[in-house]
């Protein structure tokens, strides 16, 4: 059994966000969500039939929920669980990081 890396792969230029599956296992779903600058579109809100845990590896990032003044702020190390149904859309990624750490990366389970 051999290893793999999240910093691996990633690609130089990053038109739209890159998902990646890590893992499904029954309801269990691990992805890898790779991001520059992106930020979901404006009216569009995720609301999702499952919880989510979003791990920030590198970079920053905003997320909005419905219903709430202030968006939550990522940084390098944060996590977030978002429940089933909350309505919520990502605000902004960080759009300045370079080499390996260009990317703002994180890992949703599902």
């Amino acid at each position: 059994m051999n290893p793999d890396n999240l910093f691996d792969n990633l690609p130089v230029d990053l038109p739209e966000e890159l998902f990646t599956p890590i893992l499904q296992a029954g309801d269990l779903r691990v992805e890898r969500i790779v991001s520059q600058g992106h930020a979901s579109p404006p009216g569009f809100w995720y609301d999702q039939e499952e919880n989510e845990l979003v791990i920030l590896l590198e970079g920053s990032a905003a997320v909005e929920f419905e219903g709430q003044a202030e968006p939550v702020e990522l940084r390098r190390g944060s996590y977030l669980n978002i429940p089933a149904h909350a309505r919520h859309r990502v605000v902004w990624t960080d759009p300045n990081q370079k080499g390996r750490n260009r990317s703002c990366s994180r890992c949703g389970i599902a």
